[in-house]
């Protein structure tokens, strides 16, 4: 009887760290922590819940940003995105064509929003821009 019991006990033990070992590999955090590590581009993002933000990872750099919903001439879409480096030191070496592709990602995503970057990010684009 203890032996039955003690082998449906490992096979249990041996689903559960299977199943945490799929869980793990698929995670998107892990994905976004991995591209981050590896100064790739990921986008994270739940696009169906527009009170949750969105994060990415381009050239080493984590950025957050926060989706607001507005109308368009025949719907409610994400309208106004804000975005911002989680870190201003990682910054450097980051060049105006950077901001420019992660904005096309951005537009992707949410073709109807506008995107705007919060400081010194955004001293940076207008002077690019010449405003």
């Amino acid at each position: 009887m203890i032996v039955l019991f003690l082998r449906i006990l490992l096979i249990a033990l041996i689903i559960f760290l299977v199943y945490s070992g799929f869980k793990y590999l698929f995670n998107p955090k892990r994905k976004l922590e991995l591209a981050h590590e590896q100064k790739q581009f990921y986008f994270l993002d739940d696009h169906a819940n527009v009170r949750k933000n969105f994060s990415l990872t381009h050239k080493g750099v984590l950025f957050e940003g926060e989706k607001y919903l507005g109308t368009t001439t025949n719907a409610f879409e994400v309208v106004s995105i804000f975005i911002w480096a989680e870190s201003m030191s990682t910054l450097k070496g980051l060049t105006v064509e950077d901001f420019t592709y992660i904005e096309d990602q951005i537009k992707h995503r949410y073709p109807f929003a506008k995107v705007e970057w919060k400081s010194p990010i955004k001293e940076l684009l207008s002077k690019k821009q010449g405003h």
